[in-house]
């Protein structure tokens, strides 16, 4: 190797360890900011069972894998989250996050990585006609019976910790996949209520293509039968929940707000 192509080597090897180290040291600070958070965010809860739930339940932890990992029985975790065993302190709640951020590492850091945008800037998108998160949350059966919605698909039945109302053609023209995963707000596991579709497929598609997937899919403005049987099958493959529903939209909105209401007296 000449002198010349030796410095050129030497160059191009203290860039690329620059750029490890730069990306090293912003997954750190997305993962401490994250951290921080999610802490917070239980410890201060007036129920921490419930939002230590939504949290794993966010990064898609099976209860057996977090035990496993902080070396306790299932049944400690289960006891938690149900509000059966007393509400954890700051140094548990600590281990647990930092169990969940360590075990979502090792899976590759999707989840981290797709909060990095929400770390980043939390004002919500021109593309969201509101957002709302839930103190208690609502399952997908009750939020189809509020909002008068037909079921698509019936999907896996999670627990809903909010709602997003998407302006559908801004989202999809408009935003890039990073962008549209800001939509979320704090919590994947909610409602993402689409609007101003045509037959459904496009807010399925958008889905498809991000890490994050949300609890359940509202298509509004079609009933069950008019939606395109591509979104249903999409809708199947990745086991969400989808709905349909012609209610109108600011009845629907004050609707889905009072249930928060009802539910905590």
């Amino acid at each position: 190797m000449d002198e010349l192509a030796f410095v050129k080597y030497i160059c191009i090897s203290h860039i690329c360890i620059n750029c490890i180290m730069t990306d090293n040291e912003s997954h750190d600070s997305i993962r401490q900011q994250l951290s921080e958070k999610m802490a917070g965010e239980i410890t201060l809860s007036e129920k921490p069972g419930e939002a230590l739930k939504k949290w794993r339940l966010n990064f898609e932890i099976a209860q057996t894998d977090l035990s496993s990992y902080l070396s306790v029985s299932p049944s400690v975790i289960s006891d938690y989250e149900s509000g059966r065993r007393k509400s954890p302190g700051t140094m548990i709640v600590s281990k647990i996050v930092g169990a969940l951020l360590n075990i979502d590492s090792e899976r590759g850091g999707q989840k981290i990585h797709a909060y990095e945008g929400m770390l980043n800037t939390e004002a919500t998108s021109k593309a969201a006609y509101t957002t709302y998160e839930y103190t208690y949350p609502i399952q997908v059966a009750k939020l189809a019976t509020l909002i008068e919605a037909d079921i698509v698909n019936k999907g896996i039945e999670k627990p809903l910790y909010g709602f997003t109302v998407i302006d559908s053609k801004k989202a999809i023209i408009e935003l890039s996949s990073h962008e549209f995963q800001n939509l979320y707000g704090w919590s994947t596991e909610r409602a993402m209520i689409f609007t101003k579709v045509s037959t459904g497929k496009s807010p399925l598609v958008a889905i498809r293509v991000t890490n994050l997937k949300p609890g359940v899919v509202v298509i509004h403005g079609l009933r069950g039968s008019e939606v395109d049987p591509m979104a249903k099958k999409m809708a199947e493959i990745d086991r969400i929940p989808l709905l349909a529903t012609t209610m109108n939209l600011d009845k629907m909105i004050e609707i889905l707000k009072k249930y928060n209401k009802y539910s905590s007296v």
